[in-house]
């Protein structure tokens, strides 16, 4: 019988590489939708180092959308990003979910030394027309 490898558990098994190279600074985004947090570390150029949402550290439902799921993607982001020689940081910010500030909180706690925290939340000039149920 074939055993299927989740992601997860593919995730614990894996050594890490031998030569990462250090990455003494860095961008992290937080995406705070209503439903989800997603907390992207990326260095100066906008290579993906790491990422994590709230499914991977095992959230489901509407659990994944909570400040406490993401404080758990923020300190399991960081957690990597510090073992690959992250000392400072910008943060980006976008989206109005609940998990803004609770992700924030946690790297702030963390001990990376914050660049500048931006909010990079899009919003529309008037943009297109809201659906029949929005425009009431």
């Amino acid at each position: 019988m074939v055993k299927f490898v989740t992601r997860l558990a593919w995730r614990r098994k894996r050594r890490p590489r031998k030569n990462t190279p250090k990455i003494p600074k860095g961008v992290i985004h937080i995406q705070a939708s209503f439903n989800n947090t997603i907390v992207t570390v990326t260095d100066v150029r906008g290579r993906v180092i790491y990422w994590s949402s709230a499914g991977t550290c095992r959230f489901k439902g509407p659990r994944k959308g909570t400040p406490f799921a993401a404080q758990t993607i923020a300190k399991d982001a960081i957690r990597i990003a510090m073992d690959q020689g992250m000392q400072r940081a910008k943060v980006l910010i976008k989206g109005p979910g609940r998990g803004r500030n609770a992700a924030l909180k946690a790297i702030c706690q963390s001990g990376i030394i914050l660049n500048f925290v931006r909010d990079v939340t899009p919003m529309p000039h008037n943009g297109c027309r809201p659906p029949k149920k929005r425009r009431k």
